[in-house]
């Protein structure tokens, strides 16, 4: 064992000699009497390195959680933010926004189009299959990603049509090859769904376009940061979108609903879950105390049916936070009587527009890899030698 002096361990732990004292007397750091002076002590330099190392990870944890897990910003962005509770695409209200625009509009806003994009599509038939829409979703986009070129070297221009083109391609592998009418209509008529309530449908692709850095959108920026193709980093935003605590919600509010239903009433079923230490999805968000601007605009374009009225006041009014997004989008394709896929299918369709324009922004901005530094919590470097 290497033995150092007081002043030494101070220095390394950043501490005052009684602090020092009171490790040493707690038995987190080992001492033993000097023997060319026995008035002094010696402390162990591996327990030092021990303990230098935990305050360490203490503060990085610290740190590290809070910007990650909605906190300080991470990177800079002028596509997206929240602010006073509402959420704005490039400096306007998105639930202004939705009232009239339609999908293709908004992707012109965020991906700072000069042009029309859209109209200059060329054929790019891709045929993929697949049991759900889902599925044809990812074939599409790991296809494109293993074929397409690379964004680095490229001009925005010729960027902003391939965007457009994944996006149409999306749409074509998820709800059938017809690029004859806007995004929205395409989905409706895929859906039998017509007349005004073709409206619900446009407003939640818009409302669903982007929300600042979220994690399936982080996971875009970092694969668009290596240069890799567009439907590269639009295949990292679905497989994060994918997961259960982000665009894989909707299943469990879907699954709640079937509580609900073999329950005597709503309030029963979300208060046995609370009993059972589980959370009641689809209310409440951390960005929005005092409820979700996107929920509330979905409300109301679309006079949920009694059924889903009723979970949402329960839900509510046992929670104490107002249905979300995900909530929204369950509820209205309840009420429009679509397939049990189809508010993932919104989403993920509404949200590949900001994938596709945070891609282009960290091409745009020069920024590099996206590379975080890890944590590291395991045994103490060199300790065994």
């Amino acid at each position: 064992m290497h033995w150092i002096s007081a002043e030494e361990a101070q220095a390394r732990l950043g501490v005052k000699l009684q602090t020092l004292y009171a490790y040493a007397s707690r038995g987190l750091i080992a001492n033993r009497a000097d023997t060319s002076d026995p008035r002094r002590s010696l402390y162990a330099a591996e327990d030092i390195t021990r303990l230098s190392l935990r305050k360490m990870r203490g503060r990085r944890a610290s740190v590290a959680q809070e910007a990650l897990s909605f906190g300080e910003p991470v990177l800079s962005s002028a596509l997206t933010t929240i602010a006073a509770g509402q959420l704005y695409y490039r400096g306007q209200n998105a639930a202004e926004l939705a009232r009239t625009a339609t999908l293709e509009e908004v992707a012109r806003l965020l991906w700072g189009c000069d042009e029309d994009p859209f109209p200059l599509l060329a054929a790019h038939p891709v045929a993929v299959s697949g049991p759900d829409s889902r599925a044809r979703a990812f074939a599409l986009l790991a296809h494109r990603a293993a074929n397409d070129a690379a964004m680095s070297g490229r001009s925005d221009r010729a960027l902003r049509r391939e965007a457009a083109s994944v996006l149409a391609d999306l749409v074509d592998a998820m709800c059938g090859a017809s690029r004859s009418a806007p995004l929205h209509e395409r989905l409706a008529r895929a859906w039998r769904v017509e007349g005004p309530r073709m409206d619900a449908i446009r407003r939640a692709l818009v409302l669903t376009a982007d929300h600042e850095l979220n994690a399936s959108t982080f996971a875009a920026r970092v694969a668009a940061s290596t240069g890799a193709p567009l439907a590269a980093a639009a295949l990292a935003g679905l497989s994060t979108l994918s997961g259960p605590l982000h665009g894989g919600m909707t299943v469990q509010i879907n699954g709640f609903v079937a509580e609900v239903r073999r329950s005597p009433d709503p309030k029963t079923a979300a208060m046995q879950r609370l009993a059972q230490g589980l959370e009641v999805p689809g209310f409440g968000h951390p960005l929005y105390p005092d409820g979700d601007p996107r929920a509330r605009a979905i409300q109301a374009t679309v006079r949920y049916s009694d059924e889903m009225h009723a979970i949402a006041q329960a839900g509510e009014a046992v929670t104490g936070s107002a249905p979300n997004l995900d909530f929204a989008l369950v509820a209205a394709c309840r009420t429009l009587g679509l397939p049990s896929d189809a508010p993932f299918t919104l989403f993920t369709v509404g949200r590949m527009v900001g994938w596709l324009a945070h891609a282009l922004e960290q091409k745009q901005s020069g920024g590099g890899l996206i590379r975080p530094r890890a944590r590291y919590v395991g045994p103490i470097p060199g300790a065994a030698e």
